[in-house]
């Protein structure tokens, strides 16, 4: 590298993506942010999560100082600025034209699965809270806007073979591969959202990335129409996966 590098990890909900904060955050080239546009979201939205008070109260709530600050200079002088992003908080009105300032890569997990997940803390979710439609769009986007095709990982590839994939997507990114991303110290971090305490009890205890385990439950019938839904944004995405 010659230059910083700042990386837009667009996921969806109930996806490894805190595990992959975790990874990104044990380089010591980099500094991790997590979930950047998550208190405007919540004040745009009226959206009721866990502490959503205090996530607006205690993270930035204008998305243009956000914003400012995700393509400013990279904290602690560091070469690599790695930003978590839930794809569904990029609202239509924040707009695209600061994301040419960033690599992009998409995060994404089999629909089945992130639904069985996210429906035990969302009542009837929609499509737009999947996070799938946004990031078929900004993948379109930033492929457009490019003309090159952004790197795609999925989840269970991630968990099944982290060195591999992780490898690709370092590759592609245009960054060394580290060993460190394989393993991390257990415990919150400071960059961490205040949210944490409501969100990662389970990444907090984890010292790597877990072994993939296929969820047996039958998904319900309710969700069925949803998962019509998603299943060919999933498709189209994972088409364009990283496979090692």
């Amino acid at each position: 590298m010659t230059q910083p590098i700042r990386i837009a990890m667009w996921s969806g909900p109930r996806n490894i993506s805190t595990a992959m904060l975790r990874s990104w955050g044990n380089r010591p080239d980099t500094f991790v942010c997590d979930e950047p546009l998550y208190a405007y979201y919540l004040l745009a939205t009226g959206t009721d999560h866990p502490g959503r008070e205090e996530v607006i109260a205690h993270h930035e709530a204008d998305w243009r100082k956000a914003v400012a600050g995700l393509v400013g200079e990279i904290p602690e002088g560091k070469a690599i600025y790695y930003q978590k992003h839930m794809a569904h908080h990029l609202l239509p009105e924040i707009g695209h034209d600061w994301l040419e300032h960033l690599v992009h890569a998409f995060l994404i997990r089999d629909p089945r699965e992130m639904l069985l997940s996210l429906s035990k803390v969302v009542p009837n979710p929609t499509p737009e809270a999947t996070g799938l439609p946004q990031q078929v769009r900004i993948f379109e986007w930033m492929r457009e806007k490019s003309g090159r095709t952004p790197p795609v990982i999925d989840a269970r590839d991630v968990l099944e073979n982290p060195r591999g994939v992780l490898s690709l997507l370092c590759d592609r990114l245009g960054v060394p591969f580290l060993e460190e991303m394989l393993s991390w110290p257990e415990g919150r971090r400071a960059t961490d959202g205040i949210w944490a305490k409501y969100w990662y009890a389970s990444v907090e205890k984890s010292t790597s990335f877990q072994p993939y385990s296929e969820r047996a439950e039958e998904l319900p019938e309710s969700l069925q129409p949803l998962l019509d839904q998603c299943r060919p944004l999933y498709e189209r995405l994972y088409r364009e996966r990283l496979v090692p």
